[in-house]
């Protein structure tokens, strides 16, 4: 890549994944509520502020440098947490690597599908995401 500007999303991602993978534990802590954080020794509040902060800066450094494609933080997660597991310090990984692996795929497929034209990323990232994640929600929809 020729382009400075564009060096800074692998370094943003890549500091970001490092310092999320920091909070591994504390995001498990996470799942069990924060009652349960706070008794397991989490400052809840502080420990929000600093994963708001580092979102927002993962997402904001990405988004403004790609634009919004929809769908892949929907299911990716799900997916890569039923290959590995609930606990965070695997799955952040698998969720990078498998982001990863699912946009080259959906440029490639948005390459192929129609000759001698390109489609939007989003529309192959909704074609895959769209019956995926109905059937996630389908799956754990609470009976009534």
């Amino acid at each position: 890549v020729r382009r400075p500007e564009f060096m800074l999303v692998p370094a943003v991602g890549g500091l970001g994944l490092v310092a999320c993978l920091a909070y591994s534990r504390i995001l498990d802590a996470f799942a069990f509520g924060d009652e349960a954080a706070a008794a397991l020794g989490v400052n809840v509040g502080r420990a929000r502020l600093a994963l708001f902060c580092l979102t927002a800066l993962l997402t904001a450094t990405i988004v403004s440098m790609v634009g919004s494609i929809g769908f892949v933080g929907l299911v990716i997660p799900h997916a890569a947490r039923f290959l590995v597991g609930p606990l965070h310090i695997r799955l952040l990984p698998a969720c990078a690597i498998g982001g990863a692996i699912f946009m080259v795929l959906a440029d490639i497929a948005s390459r192929v599908l129609v000759p001698q034209q390109v489609l939007p990323i989003g529309v192959v990232t909704a074609l895959v995401g769209v019956p995926v994640f109905s059937i996630i929600l389908y799956r754990f929809q609470r009976p009534t």
